[in-house]
């Protein structure tokens, strides 16, 4: 079989660092900004997961593909990730209800994979020296032209990758008959997020990257939701008007990731792209509200200022990374307004925080009751 032809393949960092390890198959060069997930499982939720666009995963389980794809599990249309750094590459898979391997898949979508990689060691390096631009390739032979090439990928920090990954028309999801109706803003949204809404009787329109709020209004909606996605929000500009409108008018808004940032700078709140960012599905947030912890999932590289968010007299925070005290929900005082920075609707993962659906929904009916 192709996939057994082993070539020798690397990684090289932006600051000329190189890992060494060996291609699955697959030959080719991919470009990114790295970075690493520390889940223990959901390899193709992460690989489809539009908030990943634009970046190379490392993954730190030691064992990848152990259990092949489901074409039911994905988050988006398609592998979203522009490659794959692992330690073993199961070639072969044990799984019930699997559909193929994940060679053949990623073979299907021309994914550049490279495995044999000692990646605790690149993992401590990332860790060390932060979130930079990589190039996987098994043109080993060639490292000159494959500086080059790296030199010319844009920083993610300023980067708008939104429209790269929205739908561009609108769509429903749900029951037409529901009796509540919400308008998404899709900037990056996992199906996931789509199935927790309608499990809970919402019937969705989700709109473009750059929807105006006219447009989502347009609907009718008893609630606005803005979703997660990949990039530096600054310059998502048409999503931070729309934003801006929906609070002005008291409306019933949440945001998950990127919508938590939206939201954040509609604010006037600040954001700041982190040394490394948080991804895996074990991180823990304390519920100020409430004073519980939850274990959540994350997958972010940016996050909202914490000193402007205290200092905002509108503005309260309602959840805390415990690990590095980080911004991690708010909610606004006099507006029907809230937002977090993980992903309730993780799965695999944690269902902790899967409450946030339930409290939207909460909002929009009490909202509804007073109209």
């Amino acid at each position: 079989m192709k996939y057994q032809q082993r070539k020798k393949a690397l990684v090289l960092l932006a600051d000329g660092t190189i890992f060494y390890g060996k291609s699955i198959g697959i030959e080719g060069t991919s470009t990114g900004e790295i970075c690493f997930n520390t889940g223990m499982t959901g390899y193709q939720e992460i690989f489809t997961d539009p908030s990943y666009f634009g970046q190379m995963m490392v993954a730190t389980n030691a064992h990848i593909g152990n259990y092949g794809i489901n074409n039911e599990e994905n988050e988006s249309d398609g592998i979203k990730i522009s490659g794959l750094i692992c330690r073993n590459f199961s070639f072969t898979h044990s799984r019930v209800d699997s559909d193929s391997n994940l060679y053949d898949w990623f073979e299907k979508h021309n994914l550049v994979a490279i495995s044999d990689v000692d990646t605790r060691a690149l993992v401590s390096y990332i860790r060390d020296n932060g979130a930079m631009n990589a190039i996987i390739s098994t043109e080993t032979d060639n490292i000159e032209e494959l500086k080059k090439q790296l030199a010319g990928i844009p920083n993610m920090e300023g980067l708008e990758l939104a429209s790269k990954v929205s739908t561009k028309e609108p769509y429903f999801v749900g029951d037409e008959n529901s009796p509540i109706k919400i308008s998404a803003l899709d900037i990056g949204i996992k199906k996931n997020i789509l199935r927790n809404l309608v499990k809970r009787g919402a019937y969705v329109k989700v709109y473009p990257y750059n929807a105006s709020f006219d447009q989502m209004s347009d609907f009718n909606p008893d609630g606005y939701f803005i979703s997660n996605g990949p990039g530096d929000p600054e310059p998502l500009v048409d999503a931070q008007k729309t934003a801006k409108e929906i609070i002005e008018r008291n409306l019933p808004l949440f945001g998950i990731c990127l919508g938590h940032q939206v939201i954040a700078l509609a604010n006037g709140i600040s954001t700041y792209k982190m040394h490394n960012g948080h991804r895996g599905i074990n991180h823990p947030v304390k519920n100020q509200i409430t004073g519980k912890g939850e274990i959540t999932s994350q997958n972010h590289g940016f996050a909202i200022n914490r000193e402007e968010t205290e200092a905002h007299k509108d503005v309260e925070i309602t959840h805390v990374h415990l690990n590095d005290h980080t911004v991690a929900g708010i909610r606004m005082k006099s507006k029907n307004v809230f937002s977090v920075q993980y992903h309730p609707e993780a799965s695999p993962g944690p269902h902790d925080s899967e409450y946030l659906f339930d409290q939207f929904i909460e909002n929009i009916k009490k909202a509804k009751v007073g109209a």
